[in-house]
């Protein structure tokens, strides 16, 4: 079900041109930082992957993948991806990439199951990354290094975007706030997930929500994430549970959290297996993947997606993340955009 979000009395603040100029600015800066930043190399990515090498990711586990069969191959089956994080850990091995150094792409995906809305479209842009780390940085300080890394850039762009747009002007605070799942729901018990992020993104602008995908205190999880790439389970600060998270920024034009980064620490064998026996997903332990991570031939490491398309909106305050790409809307999505003075692609 589709769901709209019309802000009173919106008006863009950038015209067409202009916004593609936008669009072309932040994609080309943020990127070029960003590699600076963690030190990452560009590299080609595919845009789908065969069915059953456990390549592809589930993101929450309930996503049907878009697939068809390959002629040529005996109409064997192939899936568009949803993101790349396991993709990107064969890479890491399969490049030699060493440690301390990591890849980054453009990602691109279809997700025929997305709730049409303000945020969500069927088409996907992100930045996917993976970097190579040591067994002894899989703690929750360098999982915050990293944030904070990021965190930099996001920073930096949006002075490179107020300074060729000046009716932009920056609200990004100086630094992100870090705070776990179980502290948040603590915080808000009687509020729901949704509810919590409202409310810490709106009090500090920008957050790290850590814990993702881990059952909290009342048995319920902050939100799924797939038991075969982020590490949710092991014990990181104040024993909570979980080197993963998401990044929120808070978005005046909808007044509500825009999530721009799902990222964490990339589960090891242990994890692996641990995550695996709670979801009941053992069988994948025959996948392709799988069996390279139980192998021992791939790297550790931390990585992540970062949205494109979102992180334009947000920049160029926008109301609707079809302002700044091309994609299939409903009907009365349009009608009711137009009316309210947002223009889709």
């Amino acid at each position: 079900m589709s769901y709209l979000i019309k802000p009173a009395n919106y008006k863009p603040l950038l015209n067409l041109q202009q916004t593609e100029v936008g669009i072309a600015k932040i994609k080309d800066f943020f990127q070029a930082n960003l590699s600076a930043e963690l030190r990452l190399r560009r590299v080609t990515a595919p845009l789908f992957v065969l069915r059953g090498t456990g390549l592809n990711d589930d993101l929450n586990g309930v996503e049907r993948a878009v697939n068809f069969p390959i002629k040529d191959m005996q109409d064997v089956r192939a899936e568009v991806v949803h993101s790349l994080a396991k993709w990107k850990r064969v890479t890491l091995a399969d490049y030699d990439i060493e440690n301390g150094y990591g890849i980054y792409t453009d990602m691109n995906a279809i997700r025929a199951d997305e709730e049409l809305g303000n945020i969500h479209s069927l088409y996907v842009d992100q930045w996917d990354w993976e970097r190579i780390m040591t067994a002894e940085e899989r703690n929750i300080d360098f999982l915050k290094i990293i944030v904070k890394r990021i965190y930099a850039t996001l920073l930096r762009t949006e002075y490179l975007v107020s300074e060729s747009f000046p009716q932009i002007r920056p609200i990004l605070p100086d630094e992100i706030q870090f705070i776990h799942a179980e502290e948040l729901r603590q915080l808000y018990p009687d509020l729901s997930p949704k509810e919590r992020e409202f409310k810490i993104t709106q009090q500090y602008g920008a957050v790290f929500i850590i814990g993702i995908g881990a059952k909290l205190g009342d048995g319920e999880k902050h939100d799924g994430r797939a038991p075969d790439y982020d590490d949710w389970t092991t014990p990181g600060e104040k024993g909570l549970p979980g080197l993963n998270g998401d990044i929120l920024l808070w978005n005046p034009i909808l007044e509500m959290p825009l999530e721009i980064s799902s990222m964490g620490i990339r589960v090891d064998k242990e994890a692996l297996l641990r995550q695996l026996e709670l979801e009941n997903k053992t069988d994948r332990l025959e996948l392709y993947f799988h069996k390279r991570l139980i192998e021992d031939s791939l790297p550790l490491s931390i990585g992540g997606g970062i949205g494109q398309s979102r992180l334009c909106m947000f920049f160029l305050r926008k109301a609707h993340i079809g302002e700044i790409q091309a994609s299939i809307w409903p009907d009365d999505m349009r009608k009711a955009c137009d009316e309210a003075g947002i223009f889709l692609i």
